[in-house]
């Protein structure tokens, strides 16, 4: 472990830490944010009333809205000369959502970070690939600084450019590497191409985020590299990857840094908390940022925690894997289905590569809802240019059978030939909306 005092810490210390330090955060928003002070009069609260931690309940949400209406720097708590990092995240409007850091918070984010990588199995010694973009996008600084304060030696070659990619993984010899997953396997299918075995790399862990995958992709992960492949989560609201991390031991839930970030988990609906180990939106509450400290932030992820001790020794709570966004959640006659469930379906279908979209299009008056695949080349030689030939339509019956058996919706699929899929260099695109353009779905 990187600091086991605070990651074996007893559940009473760390809530008295965590009360403090709660305490601060609403002071110093109260004090220095006029949007959260308004936030705050309006429900007629003051940071003496927030007493235990369970007095959070009292304390206003944070949403994505509310970074747009304050943009860029309107949520900052610090003079603008003690921010020393500036990130941000697309927005629909085209204007990022932007966040900051001190001097202090870079500190406290590449410990996190640190931290993480050395739950994932990393070590001091290392060369660490690091594929996650560099720029705006908080990955790749995020666990670049990470590293670094772990004492690894950092590759920073950031996203694209796979075959030099390749170049420096068979060079340099990196024992980790962290990216996209969807990226991560583009670069084992360019090796493929190349006659390289992925299997055959030096990597041993891989630490994996920034979209959401499924159980079946970490296997195919892990099958496709023989490495241990583990989940990483952060959001640059909150402050970047490192907010919580799978341990390589049990690969069984996300250990949140709760010294620095407090998580709870609330129905959508009614705002209210659910149970332990019950589903519902992630909200974090930072807790020793400075220069852009939220409170109560509403994620849109969709997650359980248990409080449970991981058999690694760490004591933290742990969240569950993403299950999908409140925000991408599909509605498909009536059921309620998230591409990571589709995920899991077509991942179990022998001739098809893990690249896909769901095509929302127009039927007529209608909404409706296409499945795109695409075949690995080894059938497409098999079968020629012929996407009516009898294996794809076995393999369009399995895949309907499952879709309705486990995901309880069918939808239309279609086979494209290998390499239709557009390839990511980040975040994979997997929902891709046509109903307002002029292709007509069929």
């Amino acid at each position: 472990m990187y600091n086991p005092q605070i990651e074996t810490m007893a559940r009473s210390e760390m809530e008295s830490l965590q009360l403090g330090r709660l305490q601060e955060t609403v002071k110093r928003v109260y004090n220095n944010v006029d949007a959260y002070r308004k936030k705050f009069e309006e429900l007629g609260i003051t940071p003496e009333d927030i007493k235990s931690l369970n007095d959070i309940v009292k304390l206003p949400f944070t949403k994505k809205q509310d970074l747009r209406d304050n943009y860029p720097f309107g949520l900052f708590a610090v003079p603008q000369e003690e921010v020393v990092r500036i990130h941000g995240s697309s927005g629909t409007s085209g204007k990022p959502t932007v966040v900051g850091y001190t001097e202090n918070d870079i500190k406290v984010w590449s410990e996190v970070v640190a931290r993480s990588i050395a739950a994932a199995g990393g070590k001091k010694s290392d060369i660490f690939h690091n594929a996650y973009g560099y720029g705006l996008f908080t990955g790749g600084l995020g666990l670049h600084y990470g590293a670094e304060a772990l004492g690894a030696a950092v590759v920073p070659i950031s996203g694209g450019n796979t075959e030099r990619q390749i170049t420096v993984i068979e060079d340099f010899k990196p024992r980790g590497i962290c990216g996209t997953p969807s990226y991560i396997l583009n670069i084992a299918e360019k090796m493929q191409e190349m006659g390289l075995d992925p299997k055959e790399t030096s990597l041993e862990y891989g630490i994996f985020g920034a979209e959401p995958w499924s159980e079946e992709m970490r296997t195919k992960l892990e099958e496709t590299f023989n490495l241990k492949a583990v989940d990483i989560y952060g959001l640059s609201e909150i402050m970047g990857p490192g907010v919580s991390i799978e341990c390589y031991e049990a690969q069984d839930g996300l250990h949140v840094q709760e010294d620095h970030f407090f998580v709870e988990v609330i129905n959508p609906d009614t705002l209210e908390p659910v149970a332990e180990g019950e589903v519902g939106e992630l909200v974090f509450t930072s807790l020793t940022k400075e220069a852009f400290p939220v409170i109560r932030y509403r994620t849109g992820d969709l997650a359980s925690i248990t409080r449970e001790k991981c058999k690694c020794g760490r004591t933290t709570v742990r969240m569950s894997r993403v299950k999908g966004r409140t925000d991408d959640m599909l509605i498909i006659r009536g059921v309620n289905v998230f591409p990571s469930e589709i995920e899991r379906v077509l991942l179990q279908i022998e001739g098809l590569v893990p690249h896909y979209q769901i095509h929302l299009v127009r039927k007529g008056t209608m909404d409706g809802v296409e499945l795109h695949v695409e075949v690995e080349g080894e059938l497409y030689k098999e079968i020629g240019e012929d996407l009516t030939h009898l294996r794809i339509q076995q393999m369009k019956k399995e895949i309907q059978h499952l879709m309705k058996s486990t995901c309880l919706v069918s939808m239309n699929t279609v086979f494209n030939v290998p390499k239709a899929i557009p390839r990511s260099e980040g975040k994979a695109i997997r929902i891709v909306d046509l109903r307002n353009s002029d292709t007509v779905g069929v």
